[in-house]
């Protein structure tokens, strides 16, 4: 009986062995070691990849800039061989501030400038209201501006966060409802941008008692 039971035991030692090489042989490579068949020696892993450009402070504000169409009404237009588009010499500008703008019509609804084809004043039952100046320029743009200002300006719909209302067709309610790593981001790349020197008119009020 005791050298039945030894030799079941020496059985399945060796049994084991065996499965046990046999892993060993079939198992890839374990991650820092070289590919294989084979190789045991260490290498470096692989570096880890660049973050994307949405990823950064500067790159994010770029994105949501572009996505939420500021350029739309920001960047005074031009006409090209396809119809009006933005003119990126002036990115951001505002209002041109030698452009002479018309009367505005005696109409309810609001309309956006005709003819120069800018897309930068609008008219409306609150008066007539110019695109800022969202470059970093020191006299005419945000550059005086402070990150705390912009977050205030945003939310509250005052101008620098405490001076006039912020009026129609900026559609600050909506944006005000970002969160705060969103709006700094927009923030950081409107400071990154080339400043240009431009003064936009100040808003002026309705001729007539508000509709």
């Amino acid at each position: 009986m005791l050298r039945i039971r030894l030799f079941a035991f020496a059985v399945a030692a060796v049994f084991v062995a065996v499965l046990a090489a046999c892993r060993q042989q079939e198992a890839p490579a374990a991650y820092g070691t070289e590919a294989y068949p084979g190789g045991s020696a260490a290498v470096e892993p692989a570096s880890t990849p660049p973050p994307a450009p949405s990823s950064d402070l500067v790159g994010g504000g770029r994105y949501l800039v572009t996505v939420m169409g500021c350029n739309d009404c920001h960047t005074p237009y031009k006409m090209g061989k396809n119809g009006p588009e933005p003119d990126m010499t002036r990115m951001l500008s505002g209002h041109p501030e030698g452009l002479k703008m018309p009367p505005p019509p005696a109409l309810k609804e609001p309309w956006g400038m005709v003819g120069a084809v800018t897309n930068t004043a609008w008219a409306g039952p609150w008066g007539v209201s110019y695109t800022t100046n969202l470059t970093p320029d020191q006299n005419t743009g945000i550059g005086i501006w402070t990150e705390d200002m912009f977050l205030r300006a945003m939310r509250t719909g005052k101008h620098m966060g405490t001076s006039r209302t912020i009026l129609p067709p900026m559609p600050w309610p909506w944006y005000g409802k970002m969160r705060d790593e969103e709006l700094k981001a927009i923030f950081a790349y409107l400071k990154s941008i080339p400043p240009i020197k431009n003064r936009v008119p100040d808003p002026q009020p309705p001729s007539g008692p508000p509709q």
